[in-house]
């Protein structure tokens, strides 16, 4: 093997049930750099993970680490010859304290016990090396998600031999937990470490990447040095087809002022200030802030999920001192949540009935949907989507993080809703399927279906929103709309906080 390369990985082939996963995939890792591997969803990045890590056996190829041949056959025979994974949903345990969490299955005795000094001590070290300083001795479940991620990387650096996988590590973080958390990988490339960096932002790839491995289909279309491909050449390379950003520009649409729903002092103590927002039918209405702002506390109020203690909801000049998902679904109104794993999809559940659990509810009980015609609606959905899927069969599990995407939001489609409050609807998804997702919402709004759309991205806000409304500390603070939607006015509503509230554009003077 040649030298400076920590992983090698030769001719990877992977198959399951009518997919070919992986096809002659070749991988390299060098010793001191940040890697990313990029692919549209279904490009076989997370397979590739897999068949490195030992989650399940490769079909044919070879693998080095440091010059000699492994094959690890389970994800703990993988850590202990040294490749660390941090995967996109934190698989910790959250109500064992930070300390447990980085020592669990190997802690430090003395004298045949724990050694719990030790224990505390060297995670109070490795978080500061982290640049993050807490009390080991809380829950996991104390902190944040950003906390969180920082726990499983110090775990993950701890038991590396000088491999560290991070599968989508800032799909939940805010720009400054980015940022923080970007200073403590370049810190791990210094020291030698070889990183795997696999994400769908590609300002974050630029910003932090030496090398990109592009996937697409299960076929390794090349690797190259970050700085000498354009970011519209990447883009290109994942979807197989020309881009350019000027694709996922909006039409201008035009003025609506027929409200659908309208919340009048809307809120939950603890959760949401009382917020008076309207929504238009056909419009796009954004809800923009940082995390913990209150965007998805005010969207789960809108459905129901959770009881407002406060406040009228009017839907189509009816009102609803209190609101619940049957009744909202009853009343035309969809939800995908932010977190597709714990709140959408039913993993173990085919395509077909996933995409039909919305409709039979809408319908009853005792209007049972036959599962011919499930089948007819989840294929009409799989194509207009593009789901790649060998067919309406197959297990959701089963799919990519960006398809399982696509059955939530092909669920709440068929019931033709008159409101869709999409939460986080491109997060940890290839930007091609952004591209789809992105101009699917602006056609669903121009047929006159009311959104309600959530994202981090202030650029995806800006491109896919008629009107924004912008909260801070779980209060609305200001609105901004045609010439004002910029992301530099949204970003100074935030930072000025309520004093930039109150005049009719919500940008004050």
């Amino acid at each position: 093997m040649e030298t400076g390369y920590i992983l090698k990985a030769r001719g990877i082939t992977k198959s399951f049930p009518g997919v070919k996963a992986l096809a002659d995939v070749d991988f390299s890792l060098r010793k001191g750099e940040i890697h990313a591997l990029m692919g549209e969803n279904g490009a076989g990045k997370s397979t590739l993970i897999k068949a490195l890590t030992g989650v399940f056996p490769k079909d044919a190829g070879q693998i080095w680490l440091n010059g000699a041949e492994i094959s690890p056959r389970t994800p703990l025979e993988a850590q202990q010859i040294g490749i660390s994974t941090v995967y996109q949903e934190v698989n910790l345990c959250d109500n064992l304290t930070v300390a447990e969490n980085i020592f669990s299955g190997r802690y430090p005795r003395k004298f045949g016990l724990i050694d719990w000094d030790k224990v505390y001590r060297r995670s109070e070290e490795m978080l500061a090396a982290l640049e993050l300083r807490i009390d080991v001795r809380q829950p996991l479940s104390h902190y944040s998600v950003a906390v969180q991620q920082m726990v499983a990387i110090a775990r993950a650096v701890d038991i590396s031999n000088g491999i560290l996988i991070l599968d989508e590590p800032t799909s939940s973080l805010d720009a400054n937990e980015v940022k923080q958390l970007f200073n403590v990988m370049r810190k791990l490339k210094d020291k030698g470490m070889g990183i795997v960096f696999v994400t769908h932002f590609l300002d974050q790839v630029y910003e932090v990447t030496d090398r990109i491995t592009v996937l697409r289909n299960g076929s390794l279309i090349g690797e190259y040095a970050t700085k000498d491909l354009p970011k519209t050449e990447l883009v290109s390379r994942m979807i197989g087809r020309e881009w350019t950003e000027s694709q996922e520009s909006k039409t201008a649409a035009d003025t609506v002022d027929d409200v659908f729903l309208q919340a009048s002092g809307l809120g939950k103590k603890g959760s949401v200030e009382r917020i008076d927002l309207t929504v238009n039918k056909g419009e796009v209405l954004g809800l923009a802030g940082l995390l913990g702002s209150g965007r998805t506390e005010t969207a789960k109020l809108l459905f129901g999920i959770d009881k407002a203690d406060s406040g009228v909801l009017t839907i189509g000049g009816e009102e609803f001192a209190l609101m619940n998902p049957k009744k909202a679904i009853t009343k035309g109104i969809g939800f995908t949540p932010e977190d597709r794993k714990v709140a959408g999809i039913v993993g173990e559940l085919t395509i077909r009935e996933n995409i039909a659990l919305a409709l039979q509810a809408q319908r009853g009980l005792f209007s049972f949907i036959s599962v011919r015609k499930q089948k007819e609606i989840a294929q009409k959905y799989i194509e207009m989507l593009q789901i790649k899927t060998p067919g309406t069969e197959q297990k959701v599990e089963n799919l990519s993080g960006g398809n399982q995407q696509k059955v939530i939001l092909a669920r709440w489609l068929a019931t033709r809703p008159k409101l869709l409050i999409l939460d986080e609807p491109t997060r940890g998804i290839d930007v091609g399927s952004k591209s789809e997702i992105r101009r699917l919402i602006r056609e669903l709004a121009a047929d006159g279906m009311s959104i309600v759309f959530i994202s981090a991205e202030l650029e995806e806000m800006v491109q896919c929103c008629d009107r924004i409304i912008v909260l801070r500390d779980r209060m609305k603070i200001g609105e901004v709309r045609g010439a004002d939607m910029e992301e530099n006015n949204i970003m100074r509503l935030i930072a000025e906080g309520a004093n930039g509230y109150g005049e009719s554009n919500g940008l004050g003077a």
